[in-house]
C-alpha cells in the first residue's frame, strides 16, 4: 500500500510539474456550446478550447483542429464533453496534455469507447481493460439469470432486502420477479447482483415498494 501511494503522490507531483509548462490561458467567455453559455474558457491551442459552464462544459475544436481528431472518434459537431469524449481531444492533439491526463484519456477510451479504440490501436479489449467490455461479459454470462434491478431493505420481513429482478437484469422486461435476500447476502458487483436461486427465495408477500412510493 506504501508503494502505492508514493507511485499516486509521484504521478500527482510529475502533473503540476508539465502543467506548469503547458500554455492554457484563460480567454473571454460567454461563448455559446451545447451545455449553454460558457462562464469560464480556457485556450489550450489555436482552435481548441476548453469551456466550462454553470452545469457541463466540454471542448470544442475549430474545423481545422477537428479534421485532426481520428474520423473514428471526431464528432461532426466539433463539440466534446468534458465526462468522457474530452479524451479524444487529448488522443489528437497528446502534446497539450500531461502524462497524467494522456493516461486517464487512454482508460477513458478504452472504457467507453472500446469499438473505436479496437479499431483504431488494433487492440483486443477484455473485461479487465475496459468497464463496456466487462459490462457485456456480465450481460452475456447472465443473460439467462435474474439480475436484480431495484431493491429497498424489507419493512415486513426484517434482516432480509426486497429485489426486483428481471432474466439478464434488462429494465421494461415483463416477467419481473420479486425475491428476498438476507442483508448480510446483498453486495452489488460493478454490474449488478445476480440472484442464486437455491439461496434466495422467490417472494410474494407485501411489499415494501408499495409503502415506499407512497412515502414519496
Amino acid at each position: 500500500m506504501a508503494e502505492i501511494h508514493d507511485d499516486m503522490a509521484t504521478e500527482k507531483a510529475v502533473h503540476e510539474t508539465e502543467l506548469r509548462t503547458l500554455d492554457r490561458p484563460t480567454i473571454q467567455a460567454a461563448a455559446s456550446t451545447p451545455w449553454g453559455t460558457a462562464q469560464v474558457s480556457r485556450r489550450y491551442a489555436d482552435g481548441i478550447v476548453l469551456h466550462s459552464t454553470a452545469s457541463h462544459g466540454g471542448f470544442h475544436l475549430a474545423e481545422n483542429a477537428n479534421a485532426t481528431v481520428h474520423a473514428l472518434y471526431r464528432n461532426d459537431t466539433e463539440f466534446y464533453e468534458e465526462d468522457c469524449e474530452w479524451a479524444k481531444v487529448a488522443h489528437a492533439f497528446p502534446h497539450l496534455f500531461t502524462t497524467y491526463e494522456r493516461r486517464l484519456a487512454d482508460r477513458t477510451l478504452r472504457d467507453y469507447f472500446p469499438d473505436a479504440y479496437e479499431r483504431v490501436t488494433g487492440a483486443i479489449l477484455n473485461g479487465t481493460q475496459s468497464h463496456m467490455r466487462d459490462r457485456q461479459e456480465f450481460e452475456s454470462l447472465h443473460r439467462n439469470d435474474w439480475v436484480v434491478i431495484a431493491a429497498l431493505n424489507s419493512d415486513h420481513r426484517p434482516g432480509f432486502v426486497e429485489c426486483i429482478a428481471t432474466l439478464g437484469g434488462i429494465r421494461g422486461e415483463t416477467g419481473a420477479r420479486r425475491f428476498l435476500v438476507p442483508r448480510s447476502d446483498y453486495t452489488i458487483g460493478r454490474h449488478g447482483f445476480v440472484i442464486d436461486p437455491l439461496e434466495h427465495a422467490p417472494y410474494d408477500g407485501p411489499s415494501s415498494f408499495i409503502s415506499w412510493a407512497a412515502r414519496q
